[in-house]
């Protein structure tokens, strides 16, 4: 097989720079699903080759490989047997690592949700760690921790409130786990997974600013609650936390970001480059494929 499927692979490392330039350009909200799209774009692209490159082991097994010696049949030659063996166990390391994922925010929504029954959509517990997460499922809820609360004036509770509430109503959970995902089955995504839980972090804050309409006491909530809870608690296994703190508190202390659409060209155009060679790769392997099993049933 020709380049072409090697080509989703390659792209794969142009999606975090595309995916940064144009969250500077996109308002957080737009950017994080965007990114998102990109993300599993990619993720199924990379997974398309190394599967399509892991099926031309079978050309290697009787009866095909009696074919292997005999140039003047003029059959296609497939990817080298070490390549495509290498191909295989990526994609199995892949499954493997999605399927840890899988389990891990299965058993951390579980823990969450056996906290406590929500009143009115919210959970207060009485613990000292300062934490606070929102909890998906139907109906979602908050998590916080009496510990937090007490670090947090009224109105900065009221911003804390409405950033997690973001978190649900946007649905982020789902936007971090396919981002995580795809960082399990392509790990060259793994820096685009971590700015697209940036962006969702970025998005909430965002709404809480929108709600309370005061940016300064959004960026002192977030610092405060940030700090204290950073590493803490189950929220990080959720992939949303306070570890990118200084930045968050640099973005929403300054204007409202508005959206330049032309940001989005960059990652949609990787996007339908990655469709687009993968379809090509496909169309390859089955030329190949029908080459060889037409010989073998001739």
């Amino acid at each position: 097989m020709r380049i072409w499927v090697y080509l989703p692979l390659v792209l794969s490392f142009l999606f975090p720079w595309a995916t940064q330039w144009m969250a500077d350009l996109l308002s957080p909200a737009a950017a994080v699903r965007l990114a998102t799209a990109g993300a599993a774009v990619a993720a199924l692209a990379s997974t398309c080759s190394l599967t399509l490159l892991s099926l031309t082991l079978f050309d290697d097994l009787p009866p095909l490989n009696a074919f292997d010696n005999r140039p003047e049949l003029g059959l296609p030659k497939p990817v080298p047997g070490w390549l495509a063996s290498i191909a295989a166990l990526v994609l199995l390391a892949g499954t493997v690592r999605l399927l840890r994922e899988a389990v891990r925010r299965r058993r951390a929504v579980g823990e969450l949700r056996a906290v406590g029954a929500p009143y009115g959509g919210l959970v207060v517990a009485d613990l000292p760690e300062p934490f606070a997460v929102a909890i998906p499922g139907r109906p979602g809820h908050v998590l916080v921790t009496s510990g937090m609360l007490s670090l947090l004036d009224p109105v900065e509770r009221k911003v804390l409130l409405a950033h997690e509430r973001s978190h649900l109503n946007r649905r982020h959970h789902f936007l971090v786990a396919i981002a995580a995902s795809s960082a399990a089955m392509n790990p060259l995504l793994t820096k685009l997974a971590s700015l697209i839980t940036y962006l969702a972090e970025r998005s909430a804050d965002e709404d809480a600013a929108a709600e309370v309409g005061d940016r300064t006491v959004v960026a002192r909530a977030v610092a405060k609650a940030s700090v204290a809870g950073s590493g803490r608690g189950p929220a990080p296994a959720l992939g949303l936390h306070g570890s990118t703190a200084v930045e968050r508190v640099a973005a929403i202390a300054g204007p409202e970001p508005a959206s330049r659409w032309r940001g989005s060209t960059g990652v949609a155009a990787l996007a339908v480059v990655q469709v687009a060679v993968s379809a090509v790769a496909i169309v390859q392997f089955v030329s190949v494929a029908e080459a060889w099993l037409g010989m073998l049933f001739s």
